[in-house]
C-alpha cells in the first residue's frame, strides 16, 4: 500500500478486502458438491493443435440436468481429445459420447468424501480470513507510519483503526457465511 491520506489507506484496504472474498467466491465454486456445475470443468485443459488451452475455449460446457454438465465441442475433430482430457483429470467423472455431445454425469458423493470437501471449503475460508486480518494489520500500520510522520493525529489513528476494525469484520462475517452456505450445500445433495 502506498496511499499518502488515511481515506486513501481505508479505500485501498475495503478494496482488496473485497477482492480476497471474490476469489474466495470463485474458489468456493469450484468445489465439488455431487451437484453439476459447469464450472468444474474450468480447471480441465485440452490440447487443440499443438497448444493447450482451456475446455471453455474448444466446448461448450452446459448443464444437462441437475447432476449431469454437457460438452459440445466446437469442432467434430476434439470429442475425444476433449473427453480423455476430462477423464484425466482428478475430477473423479466419467465423462462418455454419444455422438458429438460429451455426457459428464457427477457421481454421488460418499460421506467421507463430503468430509473432505467440507474440510477443504473451511481451509479456504481460514485461508481468506487469514488475507482479510493480514490486510487490516497492513492498513493499521500505514496509518501509524502517518501519525509517526506527523500527517495525522492520534485521534484519526483511532477512529480509522475502528473503521478498519468494523470493515475487517463484516468482511469476517461474509466469509463465515459463505462457508456455511457451501457446507450445507455439501451436506444437502
Amino acid at each position: 500500500m502506498t496511499a499518502n491520506t488515511i481515506p486513501d489507506i481505508k479505500s485501498q484496504a475495503q478494496t482488496k478486502m473485497d477482492q480476497t472474498i471474490a476469489a474466495l467466491k470463485n474458489t468456493l465454486g469450484k468445489i465439488r458438491t455431487g451437484r453439476a456445475n459447469p464450472g468444474l470443468l474450468d480447471t480441465v485443459h485440452v490440447e487443440y493443435y499443438g497448444t493447450v488451452v482451456p475446455i471453455g475455449q474448444v466446448a461448450n460446457v452446459s448443464l444437462l440436468d441437475a447432476r449431469t454438465l454437457s460438452v459440445q465441442p466446437f469442432e467434430k475433430g476434439m470429442g475425444a481429445k476433449i473427453e480423455k482430457a476430462i477423464r484425466d483429470s482428478d475430477l473423479g467423472v466419467n465423462p462418455a459420447s454419444m455422438g458429438d455431445l460429451i455426457r459428464v454425469p457427477m457421481p454421488p458423493m460418499s460421506e467421507e468424501r463430503r468430509k473432505e470437501m467440507t474440510k477443504i471449503a473451511r481451509h479456504e475460508g481460514e485461508n481468506a480470513k487469514i488475507a482479510i486480518r493480514n490486510l487490516r494489520r497492513d492498513a493499521n500500520e500505514h496509518i501509524k507510519k502517518l501519525v509517526k510522520d506527523k500527517h495525522a493525529s492520534e485521534d484519526e489513528q483511532k477512529r480509522s483503526e475502528a473503521d478498519i476494525q468494523k470493515v475487517t469484520d463484516r468482511h469476517i462475517a461474509e466469509i463465515d457465511s459463505l462457508v456455511g452456505a457451501k457446507e450445507q450445500e455439501i451436506m444437502a445433495v
